[in-house]
């Protein structure tokens, strides 16, 4: 049997995760307590936080899990919530200072290289990144000239909660140059690479069936969380390290289960995963994140 729908949560999150958490159309149900366009899980994690009278949880939570609404069937790659694992509601606004630097295509903190010339990308305030909660985050940033995507690749240590600092060529897009410092909004949005492809790993240099360090790339949204099936049949977090690895000295030869949460509590697992001692090998999965 496949491992796609195993966890286990507490309260509510245990019956949420035991239904269908894919998004349902809500045009004309006002039940959309986050305002995204969508009812599902997420309406009754914000309904509960936001202190909603009973009955109107007990209404939504009803719809989501299918009791009042005929809901359609499970897609295969259906996926769970792992609700202590969500950062914020999707859409969240972030305001700060943007700057300008030369940095973070080749070196960066989040030791992303190559990183694609395709890409804007921007070195992000430490609180923010939180030990690399956020490397690899695609972000929508907007000063008073316009809005780009870039990709967080770097930190910016002396940043103060909601600094980005730009690449030198991308800053005239979003304000003029000589300010030099500018007030900047940001939103995590969805990867592009990430809409037609799975998740994908590379493996740190000097990993070995004795010590690995592994990277998950190509997520759709930031990820919280790596664990592995041990051989006890038990999933085990792997610890993160500041330039985005997580490492273990207890992984074994492989292949691997892993399950993988993002900032969202959404939780994908994916299965037969091969060790690589190639430190240049891009190996794809078989899963991706839900929108």
């Amino acid at each position: 049997m496949k491992l796609h729908k195993l966890i286990s949560l507490l309260g509510t999150a245990a019956v949420l995760a035991a239904a269908p958490l894919y998004a349902y159309s809500s045009d004309s149900i006002p039940m959309d307590e986050n305002s995204d366009g969508l009812v599902n899980c997420f309406d009754v994690i914000t309904a509960r936080k936001n202190g909603l009278a009973a009955d109107d949880l007990i209404r939504i939570q009803d719809f989501v899990l299918g009791k009042k609404v005929t809901l359609p069937s499970s897609p295969d790659n259906d996926y769970t919530i792992d609700e202590s694992c969500i950062l914020e509601p999707k859409g969240t606004v972030h305001t700060g200072d943007g700057t300008y630097y030369g940095g973070g295509y080749e070196g960066g903190c989040a030791m992303l290289d190559p990183v694609s010339r395709d890409y804007w990308i921007v070195a992000m305030n430490l609180a923010d990144y939180n030990n690399a909660q956020l490397a690899g985050a695609y972000l929508e940033v907007t000063g008073e000239l316009g809005t780009i995507n870039m990709l967080v690749t770097d930190l910016l240590p002396e940043g103060k909660k909601g600094d980005l600092d730009l690449y030198v060529d991308a800053f005239p897009l979003i304000a003029p140059v000589e300010k030099g410092r500018v007030p900047v909004s940001w939103k995590i949005i969805p990867l592009d690479t990430a809409e037609n492809a799975p998740v994908s790993y590379k493996y740190k240099e000097g990993t070995t069936e004795f010590w690995c360090g592994v990277q998950v790339r190509n997520h759709r949204y930031p990820i919280t969380k790596l664990e592995y099936l041990d051989k006890s049949g038990q999933f085990k977090e792997i610890e993160r390290r500041q330039y985005n690895y997580f490492e273990s000295m207890d992984m074994g030869t492989g292949p691997f289960t892993f399950r993988i949460t993002d900032i969202y509590g959404q939780v994908i697992i994916d299965e037969n995963i091969p060790l690589s001692y190639d430190d240049n090998e891009i190996i794809p999965g078989h899963v991706q994140f839900p929108k």
